[in-house]
C-alpha cells in the first residue's frame, strides 16, 4: 500500500512538472521576437528596450502585463490589442508615439487597469480614444495641444482630474493657456465653447462691417444729391436774365 501511494505521488509530481514545462514552452514559443515572457499567476510579456519600431502583432492572447516602454514605437493602430482580453497593465512610455487611432484600445477597455503613455510625442487624440477606459492613466511629458478634443477625450475617464492636472499644454487654443496644466485651462475657460465664441465674434464683426457700408452709402448718396442740386442751382443762375412772372420768382425763391 505504501509503495502504491509513493508511486502515485511520484506520478502526480511528474505530471505537474510536465504540465508546467508545457505551459512554459507554449508561452516561450508564442513570445514575440525581442521580448521575454514569464508566467507566474498571469502572463507577463516584457518588450522593454527591444528597439521595436511598432507594436508586435503576435502577442500571446493570455497576456496580462505588457511592457513596451523604451522603444521607438511611433503609433498605436486601431484594434492592435483586441485579442488581449486579459490585459491589465499596458506600459507604452518612453517611445516616440505621435498618433493614437480612435479604436486603439478596443477590446481591452474593460480589463485595462493601468495605461502609461508618458514621455512620448503625443499632441492630440480623437475625442473618443479613451472614452471607454476604466483604469488609471498617465499622460504626462507629452507636447499636448490643449483644445476641445483633448478635454472631451479625458471627460469620461474615472481619474480625469488627476490625468488633466499632469498634462501641461505646450500649445493651446488660447495662447494664455500655454504652459499651464489642462485642468487649469479648463477651469479658466470651456475649451469646447471657444469655437462658438469665435463664430459669434466673427458674425458681429461681419454685421458691423455691413452696417458701416450701408451708412457710408447713405452718406455718399445724400452728399451726391446735394452736390447735384448745387450744380443745378448754379446752372440756373448762369442763365441770361429774363423777365419773370412774380409767381415764377416766388417758386424759385422757395426752391432756393
Amino acid at each position: 500500500m505504501d509503495l502504491f501511494l509513493a508511486r502515485s505521488l511520484s506520478m502526480c509530481f511528474l505530471l505537474q512538472s510536465v504540465v508546467f514545462l508545457v505551459l512554459c514552452f507554449h508561452s516561450a514559443s508564442m513570445c514575440p521576437k525581442g521580448c521575454m515572457c514569464s508566467h507566474v499567476s498571469s502572463l507577463n510579456v516584457s518588450c522593454s528596450n527591444a528597439n521595436l519600431k511598432e507594436i508586435p502583432k503576435d502577442l500571446p492572447p493570455e497576456t496580462a502585463l505588457l511592457y513596451l516602454d523604451s522603444n521607438q514605437i511611433r503609433s498605436v493602430p486601431n484594434e492592435i490589442f483586441k485579442d488581449l482580453h486579459q490585459l491589465k497593465v499596458l506600459n507604452l512610455s518612453k517611445n516616440v508615439i505621435e498618433s493614437i487611432e480612435e479604436q486603439a484600445f478596443k477590446g481591452v477597455a474593460d480589463t485595462l487597469q493601468t495605461l502609461d503613455l508618458s514621455n512620448n510625442k503625443i499632441k492630440s487624440v480623437h475625442k473618443d480614444t479613451f472614452s471607454k477606459l476604466k483604469g488609471r492613466a498617465q499622460f504626462s511629458d507629452n507636447p499636448w495641444h490643449c483644445d476641445c478634443s483633448l478635454q472631451q477625450a479625458l471627460h469620461g475617464m474615472p481619474s480625469n482630474h488627476e490625468v488633466a492636472s499632469n498634462i501641461i499644454c505646450e500649445t493651446a487654443a488660447l495662447k494664455e493657456h500655454t504652459g499651464k496644466s489642462l485642468i487649469s485651462a479648463a477651469n479658466e475657460a470651456d475649451l469646447c465653447n471657444l469655437s462658438k465664441k469665435t463664430t459669434d465674434v466673427a458674425m458681429l464683426v461681419t454685421m458691423f462691417g455691413w452696417f458701416t457700408m450701408v451708412i457710408s452709402y447713405v452718406v455718399y448718396y445724400v452728399r451726391q444729391n446735394q452736390e447735384d442740386a448745387r450744380r443745378h442751382l448754379e446752372y440756373l443762375k448762369s442763365l441770361p436774365s429774363k423777365q419773370r412772372k412774380p409767381e415764377e420768382s416766388d417758386d424759385i425763391s422757395t426752391v432756393l
